[in-house]
């Protein structure tokens, strides 16, 4: 029937490392930080001021509008996706240059590659099952499945 076509969310973003990757949504309402908010050698969400403290980043597409220092941050991130514990890839309302160094060094050290991409984040919810590809013109889709 027309008008009952399942609502699909389609964006386009900006790579600040490209890649594709599929997984559920894991929407942050604060920033994280990597460095002290998140166990490496888990994906746990280990910082207990954070309102999602407990919960587990990996494999997921993690959705925030920033992420939130220390410099730190790219070690602790480059190190999670090395074990396999990061993020299958990162959804950013606002670029993030330490996030990003974190995904870089880890796809030149490693050759493992995690999305990061800024785009409009609104409409995304915990749970939806969220699809990151490379569109025209190098752009990011972001889809939700």
């Amino acid at each position: 029937m027309k008008g009952l076509e399942k609502s699909v969310l389609k964006r386009v973003g900006t790579f600040q490392l490209a890649g594709e990757a599929q997984g559920f949504a894991l929407v942050l309402p604060q920033a994280l930080s990597f460095w002290g908010g998140v166990d490496a050698e888990t994906g746990d969400i280990i910082d207990r001021s954070h309102s999602d403290v407990g919960g587990n980043v990996a494999g997921k597409i993690l959705v925030m509008a920033s992420g939130r220092g220390s410099s730190s941050s790219s070690s602790v991130l480059a190190e999670a996706i090395r074990r396999g514990t990061a993020p299958a890839g990162i959804l950013l309302q606002r670029p993030d240059p330490i996030l990003a160094v974190g995904a870089i060094v880890a796809e030149f050290l490693y050759d493992i590659s995690m999305p990061l991409v800024v785009c409009d984040i609104s409409g995304i919810a915990s749970g939806d099952r969220i699809a990151i590809g490379l569109g025209e013109n190098a752009q990011a889709m972001v889809s939700k499945l």
